[in-house]
């Protein structure tokens, strides 16, 4: 198969979706072939464009351009509330991804109670179930860009087939019984 008849096949499977298909088949024989491709070819970035918005290019203050994966764009609440639960999590599956290219962890966190004293403990687990973790003391009540080298978490060998990546709030870190803590734009760097 050409490209032509790739993109008209793709259209037919599009058009033939919709509920309207004939109309829209009427309109799109009655462009030209530069226009049906243009069509066509914006059909495929829009369902093409989820998979690749994981990765993105940033800028900041006369630093070279990183490349960034996001793990998880949304906002994550850690609701803790320790009676009687002794520590809450928020984890994300890695499914065996390769990070060994990656050099950082970034992410947006914050508290809600401003008077409250927590440690978030971060904590990497790959395939073989070597796990490292990290403590982050004092947790600012605004927003703020934490990053963390891979290097600081000691006993992973092995970053090609990472399996998880949780966020703990643990009972004997924190002064407060309860609370919110938010995480954000979970990502690593290049």
């Amino acid at each position: 198969m050409n490209k032509k008849e790739i993109y008209e096949h793709l259209a037919n499977i599009y058009l033939d979706a919709s509920s309207n298909s004939s109309k829209k088949r009427s309109k799109l024989k009655s462009l030209p072939k530069a226009a049906q491709g243009l069509l066509i070819f914006g059909a495929l970035i829009v369902v093409l464009g989820g998979s690749l918005a994981s990765f993105t290019y940033t800028k900041k203050h006369n630093q070279p351009n990183q490349i960034a994966l996001f793990l998880y764009q949304d906002a994550a609440k850690i609701n803790f509330n320790f009676d009687p639960a002794k520590k809450e999590v928020f984890s994300l599956n890695l499914k065996q991804l390769n990070l060994s290219r990656y050099k950082t962890l970034s992410f947006s966190l914050k508290k809600t109670n401003s008077s409250d004293i927590i440690s978030l403990r971060i904590e990497f687990i790959n395939r073989f179930n070597e796990k490292s973790e990290v403590y982050l003391k004092d947790i600012s009540s605004k927003w703020t860009e934490e990053k963390i080298d891979f290097k600081n978490f000691i006993g992973l060998r092995d970053w090609s087939q990472m399996k998880e990546l949780s966020f703990t709030v643990e009972e004997w870190n924190a002064r407060e019984k309860s609370g919110i803590v938010y995480l954000d734009n979970i990502r690593v760097l290049r």
